[in-house]
């Protein structure tokens, strides 16, 4: 972080794949701030990634159950064997594996999509804000698993964390809260059509329904009126 404060440029926490990491990255920050300072450039945090573990599914039932075998693997080969990452013990079981990686304040996400946008908008409230999550590629489940994994965060996890779908919320929203006002709106356009002699005799034989869920709208009077029409 202080080489990336001195030289202005962006940075990558890979200390947040672990507990104690999380909770250093304000520090962290700091570190870049202050060496940015002292040789007068500039550092910003959108510059800044942070890189993060998980894998999801439907349920967290599912996930859990796709992840625990290889978790436990990932964790004691990798992690402990191959890094040699200090304070890192070996997992007693799978089970083991999963207790202690979805445990409050864990830096890995073995769920929903929901729990992962939650953690995400967390690291980063707590972190102080950061330009890109970034995903650790593992090997908890078998590749089929681990595909539909990165397939719902790009379904559902990126537009809600993006603030892609920000906007349809709100439009449903406004549709629900007005739906008085689209009913009136659809009752005066069925009314001209039934003024109509000869568009109210096709409505007659419409196989639509959402034509006919709108005409059966029509006020009783303007309907007689229509059917009048088209005798």
């Amino acid at each position: 972080m202080t080489l990336a404060g001195k030289y202005g440029i962006g940075i990558i926490s890979l200390g947040s794949m672990a507990p104690e990491g999380l909770t250093a990255l304000p520090t962290q920050w700091g570190f870049a701030e202050s060496a940015a300072k002292k040789a007068g450039t500039t550092v910003d945090r959108k510059n800044w990634r942070v890189l993060l573990n998980w894998h999801i599914a439907e349920t967290r039932e599912k996930a859990i159950e796709e992840a625990r075998v290889g978790l436990m693997r990932w964790h004691n080969q990798y992690i402990v064997a191959t890094l040699q990452r200090p304070g890192a013990e070996p997992y007693k079981s799978p089970d083991h594996a999963i207790e202690q990686m979805t445990a409050p304040g864990a830096a890995a996400v073995i769920g929903t999509p929901d729990d992962l946008v939650k953690m995400i908008k967390d690291v980063h409230a707590k972190s102080g804000g950061f330009g890109h999550c970034v995903g650790f590629v593992h090997d908890w489940a078998n590749p089929e698993n681990t595909f539909k994994s990165w397939d719902m965060v790009a379904r559902y996890v990126i537009p809600e964390i993006n603030g892609y779908v920000a906007k349809l919320r709100e439009s449903e929203r406004h549709l629900q809260v007005n739906r008085a006002v689209f009913d009136r709106a659809g009752q005066a356009i069925m009314a001209k059509i039934m003024e109509n002699k000869d568009a109210a005799e096709a409505l007659k034989v419409t196989s639509n329904p959402r034509v006919a869920a709108a005409s059966a709208q029509v006020p009783k009077e303007i309907g007689n009126k229509g059917k009048q029409a088209a005798e």
